[in-house]
């Protein structure tokens, strides 16, 4: 089993990236693989959760050791896999799913993608109490929020769009207009970044 790797980010999709490690590019499922878009050939360290099945063996990949410890929580919820485990975790506000767990917010928790009004009751039942460890003295964000202070979500967005070969001004056309929006996944931040692409 991996704990971890550290290698070079030779590619990053919307699903997973690719981690190249003495000459092996390893496929890695990420809850938000475009936190590492500005990352492309540099090296990094990915912590890991190995599964092996009959017909594949699958890696999933987190940015720190407290966002697998939390992964490893929710799929210990029935009714949760490491795909919605991803899912979820998609969105960075990580101490914002800890609290809303902890503090029994079941409309909250049912925003997330492919969690249910049962399912999200069940992580109530299972992980409340057991998460107050993985908080620590900052909410789990990601390096690029931390780094720019921005929502987090939006700062992956923009650096996805300038992986894709958007020049500096054409991101920051689109910013402004992506700053007024209403906050979103990454994933729709960059859909509607290359909505508002396409107009110009």
């Amino acid at each position: 089993m991996y704990e971890y790797l550290i290698g070079t980010i030779t590619y990053v999709s919307p699903l997973y990236l690719v981690l190249e490690c003495q000459g092996i590019g390893y496929q890695i499922a990420m809850g938000n693989p475009y936190r590492y878009s500005s990352k492309i050939n540099q090296e990094v360290k990915i912590y890991l959760h190995q599964v092996v099945r009959e017909d594949a063996q699958l890696l999933y990949g987190f940015n720190n050791l407290e966002e697998k410890q939390l992964f490893l929580k929710l799929i210990s919820v029935s009714g949760i896999g490491p795909k919605s485990a991803l899912a979820i975790m998609a969105n960075d506000d990580h101490s914002g799913l800890i609290k809303a767990i902890e503090t029994d917010q079941i409309t909250y928790l049912t925003k997330f993608p492919g969690v249910g009004k049962k399912t999200a009751q069940q992580m109530v039942l299972d992980l409340k109490g057991k998460l107050g460890e993985l908080v620590g003295d900052m909410p789990l964000l990601t390096a690029a929020a931390e780094l720019t202070g921005e929502n987090s979500a939006l700062a992956d967005a923009l650096a996805a769009l300038s992986a894709l070969g958007y020049g500096d001004k054409e991101i920051k056309r689109v910013k402004k207009e992506l700053t007024d929006l209403p906050q979103q996944s990454t994933d729709e931040y960059l859909r509607q970044a290359l909505k508002l692409m396409m107009k110009k």
